[in-house]
């Protein structure tokens, strides 16, 4: 399939199949603001046809039937076309959503299969039945499939959120309906054609791309048990709101606004050039940045001095091009956004130390902002409290190692976190203190054998890890009588 010009078909229960629908959605090239395609825009009634076949699949289909062996070796063939077309992925979500080329390459296509890769290897170990036995009984505990998923996905990472979700209630032996974000849906209609390469029975997967109103719609649908969700606070609040009126369970990975401290003792040069992916990723447009970048007076300037040198080195422009560090934002609407939060800054007193308003020098289209960072932020400032998902930094100077602690934990969010010191013992205090989801230690990441998630408002739930496939598996607990409980001992 060659990814520009207009799509009139759905995958539905492993099928192209006409849309219900007569809106369609403009995939527009954040690069030259010019509509590189145009998917449908799935209705309410292709909902139901999706959960439809998800159901019908789930309850008498062979999915959830299959040994896990047998889901692996699925989920395997899917692994190995993507690696197949990494490279034309990458280029894809370049296209339609303005990631740097270097960064979909390295991540945007990569990742994807470094985390079927994690959750193939933790699949063969997860406990899908265990006897215990006790003075008081014998239960063979049974964790079987969870049923028909929602997932609801955005489209700053598409595939990787993509997997994170879709992997692990796979192997479990659900069955999934995919809604990607509008300003994404090439990048899942490719992964619709790899599904079906890689064999997957007919109903298991099916892919809607749509707006809010339709994601509603398939979240809060009668023949959904489980949604997951990845999005903005605000969406994530409402949706968690409904399906509490259902008791419907649901996975929820929002917003953050991460804190990064340096201690005396750290190595300036070395963290902040950890930060170059860890605050600046995909032209700042991770939930899980740091963005909020704390230090004590005496290595104040080291740390300005070094993010101003970062910043210099990270050329802005246009995405498919291999230097380029920092694109362009998703759309119209985002640029302004992350421009208005720059603007938020200045008048609020923050002192500049690279970018602010206006376009990058050079760029006469595309949707650029110029990547900015703020010192003398105070902590109670709009752009230290408030998530902007953009290339702007807020370095705030504490007295101490406790207020350093304090300011980190003063957030509605927490999402993420990063320590820097020469003192692994003390680091490890420090981030046994943060209320976060995940701490990293001089730039060391966690692997997608550990669980990712956030607190407060960054979420409900874990996603990676073992931890990740709970979600999609329902517990059972059976009594056995003690003579047939000791046979399976």
């Amino acid at each position: 399939m060659v990814w520009q010009g207009q799509y009139d078909r759905l995958y539905i229960g492993g099928a192209w199949v006409p849309s219900k629908s007569r809106d369609m959605i403009e995939v527009i090239s954040p690069f030259t603001e010019q509509v590189i395609a145009t998917v449908p825009s799935a209705s309410k009634a292709d909902v139901d046809a999706a959960v439809a076949a998800a159901r019908l699949a789930f309850d008498k289909g062979p999915w959830p039937r299959m040994s896990l062996e047998e889901r692996t070796a699925i989920v395997a063939r899917l692994r190995d076309a993507l690696v197949r077309r990494k490279d034309e992925l990458a280029q894809l979500i370049t296209d339609e959503m303005g990631s740097p080329i270097s960064f979909s390459k390295a991540a945007q296509a990569a990742v994807p299969v470094l985390m079927l890769d994690a959750f193939m290897d933790i699949a063969r170990t997860y406990p899908l039945s265990e006897l215990r036995q006790s003075a008081t009984g014998n239960g063979l505990i049974l964790r079987q499939p969870k049923g028909v998923v929602a997932a609801i996905v955005p489209w700053n990472v598409p595939m990787m959120t993509t997997m994170m979700k879709l992997a692990p209630a796979l192997l479990m032996g659900c069955t999934v309906v995919i809604k990607p974000a509008p300003e994404t849906p090439l990048s899942a209609y490719m992964l619709a054609e790899i599904l079906a390469e890689a064999g997957l029975p007919e109903g298991v997967v099916s892919i809607l791309p749509a707006g809010r109103e339709v994601s509603e719609c398939l979240a809060l649908h009668p023949g959904i048990d489980k949604v997951t969700f990845t999005g903005s606070t605000m969406a994530g609040r409402h949706l968690a709101a409904k399906c509490g009126e259902l008791i419907r369970p649901i996975t929820l990975e929002l917003g953050g606004k991460s804190a990064a401290i340096f201690l005396d003792d750290a190595d300036v040069a070395a963290g902040v050039e950890a930060l170059r992916g860890g605050s600046l990723r995909n032209s700042g447009q991770v939930c899980s940045l740091k963005t909020r970048i704390i230090v004590s007076p005496k290595r104040r300037d080291d740390v300005i001095e070094a993010f101003s040198g970062l910043i210099a080195s990270m050329p802005v422009g246009d995405p498919s091009d291999a230097r380029t560090q920092i694109g362009p934002m998703v759309s119209q609407r985002q640029m302004e956004r992350v421009s208005e939060y720059i603007a938020k800054g200045i008048s609020e007193g923050a002192k500049t130390v690279c970018g602010g308003t206006g376009r990058p020098e050079g760029l006469n289209h595309g949707w650029f902002v110029r990547p900015t960072v703020f010192a003398d932020v105070a902590p109670d400032a709009t752009i230290a409290r408030e998530e902007i998902f953009g290339p702007v930094l807020s370095i705030i100077t504490c007295n101490s190692e406790d207020e350093a602690v304090l300011i980190a934990n003063d957030s509605d969010y927490g999402l993420n976190g990063a320590v820097f010191t020469a003192d692994y013992d003390k680091a490890l205090a420090i981030a046994r203190r943060i209320k976060t989801g995940t701490v990293e230690i001089n730039g060391g990441g966690v692997g997608f054998h550990s669980p990712i998630g956030g607190v407060k408002q960054s979420g409900i739930g874990r996603e990676g890890g073992r931890e990740g496939f709970d979600p999609y598996v329902e517990i059972k607990s059976v009594g056995l009588p003690k003579a047939y409980a000791d046979t399976l001992a």
